[in-house]
């Protein structure tokens, strides 16, 4: 099934396929918060540092399937498929978007 997701969503989703940290770094905004495996990361450096390494220390997919509005958040719901504990699963991304980035992401199972 395909979902039309905002273009920074669609954004984040295409350069985490890519693995590229900075890419993913680029699709938020400079102050931006991520929320996941409970953790915090705060800025594009702390971002990009997350992303580089659940990118090196797994291998996997994503593949976006539901999108809903929920307390101001836009959240995406996909399948990940990959080489860690517990594949496959749902995820749940809460993303709170500023202009055309995004300033929030959230990730929870």
């Amino acid at each position: 099934m395909t979902i039309e997701l905002p273009g920074a969503i669609a954004g984040y989703f295409a350069a985490d396929a890519t693995r590229d940290a900075d890419r993913v770094a680029r699709c938020f905004t400079r102050d931006a918060v991520v929320r996941d495996e409970g953790k915090t990361h705060r800025g594009r450096d702390a971002i990009r540092s997350w992303k580089a390494d659940t990118s090196t220390a797994y291998s996997y997919t994503v593949a976006p399937f539901a999108i809903a509005t929920e307390g101001g958040r836009t959240v995406v719901t996909s399948r990940l498929e990959g080489n860690f504990p517990g594949s496959p699963t749902n995820l749940r991304y809460f993303f709170v978007l500023d202009g055309d980035g995004i300033a929030g992401l959230e990730i929870v199972p």
